[in-house]
């Protein structure tokens, strides 16, 4: 079970602010942006980002989980069709909240929440890792303690011409 929303709901009743959402989705669906306060903005993000994910892959499953809140068949084939297929490659993100000043009649936050441009996210080639020491110059085992004593010998006198 969902764990319930702290602070008073939008509208007063869990059936009312699901309502409320619902047709936020479906606004922001169909005109690719809305102007709302910014609490509903807040609120409308991961809601409508999730219908968007289900959309992505075109099943009889998701077709039914996002009938379930986007009503209108128009808008239900423009987002299956049109809108989800643009951002396939994209692993999120697909709406963005922007602030604008305040309401001139009551002063609430206002903001614009819209659907981002698609953007190619395919997978893209990695740049090879740096090589560390041990990869670039391996060292060879000394086959006795004779070859090791020559060995550091050889680096301290190194050391001591460079110096």
């Amino acid at each position: 079970m969902p764990t319930p929303t702290k602070g008073p709901r939008f509208g007063g009743s869990p059936a009312h602010q699901r309502l409320i959402l619902a047709n936020l989705a479906q606004s922001l669906f169909e005109h690719g942006r809305i102007t709302t306060t910014e609490a509903k903005a807040k609120r409308l993000r991961p809601y409508a980002e999730s219908l968007i994910t289900r959309a992505k892959v075109d099943t009889v499953a998701n077709r039914r989980q996002v009938v379930k809140v986007i009503r209108d068949k128009s808008i239900l084939h423009e987002l299956f069709t049109e809108i989800a297929p643009k951002y396939t490659t994209r692993p999120g993100g697909y709406t963005r909240i922007t602030k604008i000043g305040p309401r001139k009649g009551d002063n609430a936050p206002m903001a614009v929440i819209e659907l981002v441009e698609e953007k190619d996210f395919s997978v893209t080639t990695k740049t090879p890792k740096k090589a560390t020491k041990a990869e670039t110059a391996p060292v060879e085992a000394p086959e006795s303690a004779d070859d090791v004593k020559d060995q550091i010998a050889a680096t301290d006198e190194a050391e001591a011409e460079s110096t």
